[in-house]
C-alpha cells in the first residue's frame, strides 16, 4: 500500500487517492540560500525519493519588488554545490511547467475569475486611500464593502475601473484540516484573512492564490514546509475547497533554532549556504547534519549518505519540538567528512581555498603540475588537523614558500636556553639529511636514537629542527615535512636559522 493509500485508510484527512508521490521546494527568489530553507528543500527531496516520487523546484517570483535575479544565480549555485537536484524545474523541463509564476500570471487570471463566475470570488473597487484608513481605524482588517455588489454591476465596473479580485471567506464556519506531524487543526473562518486579495490591481496574483493554483496544476500530493506557513493553511484549504479540488497533505516542519530558543538568524552565526561554503565546509557534511535537524534515522548512527537518508526517511521519524541548530557539532561533522576524504577527493576541494589564498604565488594563481602534486602529497599532514577547508592553506603555506626564521624564543626547548637550542639544532641539521630519505617510522627511530646518545628528550631535539623547518613550533607532523620539502631546501632553512641563533 502506497504512503497517500495508507494514510488515507487510516484517517489521514479524506484527502483523496494521490497514485503519485509530488512533493516541492517554492522558494521566493528575494535573498540568498539559507539553512531553513535548505532543509525544507532537503526533506522535500528525501521524502519524494523515499517513496520513488518525484520532487519539483517552483520559483514564486511574484514579489518584484524584493526579486533579483542575483537570487535566481544564487539558489542554482547554491544546490549545485549541495549536490542534489530536483526532478522538474526551471531548468529541467517537465510535464507541469512553466515553473516560474511570473510566467503563469495568466493561469492566475483565468482561476481567479472563475472563481467570480461561481461567485467564491468578487471584484473589490477600494480604492488605495480608503483602505490605508481602513487599516488604522479598525484591527480586523477588511470590511467586505465590495462583496454584495451585484454580480452584474460589478462585472460592469470592472471593465472599466481599477479593481481586485477577493476570495469569499465562509462566514461563520470552521475549516480544519489534518497535518501529518501536528494532528488534527481547527481554525475559525472569522480569524482568516478577511476576504484576501487574490489577484491586485496591476494584474498580478498574491502568494496565495499562486500557490494553491500552482499545486493543484503540478499535482503536489504533499506540501512539506516550515511550520510558520501553518496560519495561511486555513486559507489556502479555504481556497482548494473553494475551486473543488482535493486538497494535498500537509506536513509543516518543525522550527530550526539558535540554541537560545529563538528562530535561527545572523544573530547565532553564519546562516546563509554562501557562508558556510566559503568557510570552508563541505556539503555532505552540511546535508548530513540539516537532515538530522527535527527528524531521526537510525539509533546510534551519526554519518550517512545522501542514499542513506534517502532510504531511511521518513516522515512519520519527524519531531514535533524545534530543532536546535548547534554550530560546534556541525563542526564536528565538518572534521569527520575532511578526515573521511581520500587524498585525492580532499586536495580538489580545498584548491579553490588554496588558490584564493595565493598559496601557489599571487591570489587566484593556479598550481604548476608540480606544486599541485606536492598540494596533494601534503592532505595526509593536516587531514587530522583542521576542521575547515578553509585552514589548509595557512597550515600548508610552508611548503610552497620559504617562511620567515622566527625569533630565537621559538627554537628554545622548555627548561633550556639559546646555546643549547643551537648545539641540538646543529644535531638536527645532521638528522634531516638523512630523515628526507626515510618514512616516518625511519626518521623516528633516527632521531629517537640521537636523542639517546644526547640524553635529551625526543620533543627537545626535534622543537628547534621543527621551528627552523616550518617557520613554527607548532606545525604539522615534522617527518613527513621533511620528506616533501627534500634535503637541500631543509638544510637551507636550517642554516638561516643557525645563523640568526648566532651559530
Amino acid at each position: 500500500m502506497s504512503y497517500c493509500a495508507a494514510l488515507t485508510k487510516s484517517g489521514g484527512g479524506g484527502y483523496g487517492f494521490f497514485m503519485e508521490i509530488r512533493d516541492r521546494y517554492a522558494p521566493s527568489p528575494t535573498g540568498l540560500q539559507h539553512i531553513g530553507g535548505l532543509r525544507t528543500a532537503l526533506f522535500n527531496y528525501l521524502f519524494a525519493k523515499s517513496q520513488k516520487g518525484t520532487f519539483i523546484l517552483r520559483l514564486e517570483d511574484t514579489d518584484r519588488t524584493r526579486f533579483d535575479p542575483c537570487y535566481v544565480e544564487n539558489l542554482y549555485k547554491s544546490f549545485e554545490w549541495l549536490n542534489f537536484h530536483w526532478d522538474e524545474g526551471p531548468d529541467t523541463g517537465g510535464r507541469a511547467g512553466p515553473y516560474i509564476q511570473s510566467e503563469r500570471f495568466d493561469i492566475y487570471k483565468k482561476h481567479a475569475r472563475n472563481l467570480v463566475e461561481n461567485g467564491k470570488a468578487y471584484y473589490c473597487f477600494c480604492s488605495t486611500e480608503r483602505l490605508e484608513a481602513l487599516r488604522k481605524e479598525r484591527d480586523t482588517g477588511y470590511d467586505r464593502a465590495c462583496r454584495d455588489i451585484p454580480a452584474d454591476e460589478a462585472a460592469a465596473r470592472a471593465a472599466k475601473e481599477p479593481h481586485t479580485i477577493r476570495l469569499k471567506i465562509p462566514l461563520g464556519e470552521k475549516t480544519t484540516f489534518n497535518d501529518i506531524l501536528l494532528g488534527r487543526i481547527e481554525w475559525k473562518n472569522d480569524d482568516v484573512n478577511p476576504d484576501p486579495v487574490l489577484i491586485k490591481t496591476d494584474g498580478f496574483p498574491t502568494y496565495h492564490l499562486a500557490n494553491v493554483v500552482d499545486d493543484h496544476l503540478m499535482e503536489i500530493s504533499h506540501v512539506l514546509r516550515a511550520q510558520e506557513w501553518l496560519s495561511s493553511t486555513p486559507l489556502h484549504v479555504i481556497l482548494y475547497q473553494a475551486f473543488g479540488w482535493k486538497t494535498p497533505f500537509f506536513c509543516h516542519l518543525p522550527m530550526v533554532m539558535g540554541q537560545d530558543g529563538k528562530k535561527l538568524s545572523k544573530r547565532h552565526g553564519a546562516t546563509s549556504i554562501d557562508e558556510f561554503r566559503k568557510n570552508g565546509f563541505l556539503p555532505d557534511a552540511l546535508v548530513n547534519y540539516v537532515a538530522l535537524l527535527g527528524a531521526s534515522y537510525e539509533e546510534g548512527k551519526e554519518i550517512y549518505t545522501l542514499k542513506e537518508l534517502c532510504d531511511r526517511f521518513s516522515l512519520e521519524k519527524l519531531n514535533k519540538a524545534p530543532a536546535v541548530f548547534d554550530y560546534k557539532k556541525l563542526e564536528w561533522y565538518n572534521a569527520r567528512y575532511i578526515k573521511m576524504k581520500t587524498d585525492e577527493e580532499l586536495a580538489a576541494l580545498a584548491l579553490p581555498y588554496a588558490e584564493q589564498a595565493g598559496l601557489f604565488g599571487h591570489c587566484g594563481t593556479e598550481p604548476s603540475v608540480e606544486q599541485r602534486a606536492l598540494f596533494t602529497q601534503a592532505m595526509p599532514l593536516i587531514k587530522e588537523r583542521v576542521t575547515f577547508l578553509s585552514e589548509i592553506p595557512e597550515k600548508l603555506g610552508y611548503l610552497f614558500a620559504e617562511p620567515p626564521v622566527p625569533e630565537a624564543p621559538e627554537f628554545i626547548p622548555k627548561k633550556s636556553n639559546n646555546e643549547e637550542a643551537l648545539r641540538l639544532l646543529k644535531i638536527g641539521r645532521e638528522l634531516a639529511g638523512l630523515m628526507a630519505g626515510l618514512d616516518d617510522d625511519g626518521a623516528e627511530k633516527l632521531a629517537k636514537e640521537q636523542a639517546g646518545k644526547e640524553n635529551v628528550k625526543l620533543g627537545d631535539l626535534l622543537t628547534p629542527l621543527r621551528a627552523a623547518v616550518t617557520g613554527s613550533r607548532v606545525s604539522p607532523p615534522l617527518f613527513a615535512s621533511i620528506r616533501l620539502l627534500g634535503s637541500q631546501k631543509c638544510l637551507n632553512r636550517i642554516d638561516r636559522a643557525i645563523e640568526k641563533l648566532g651559530g
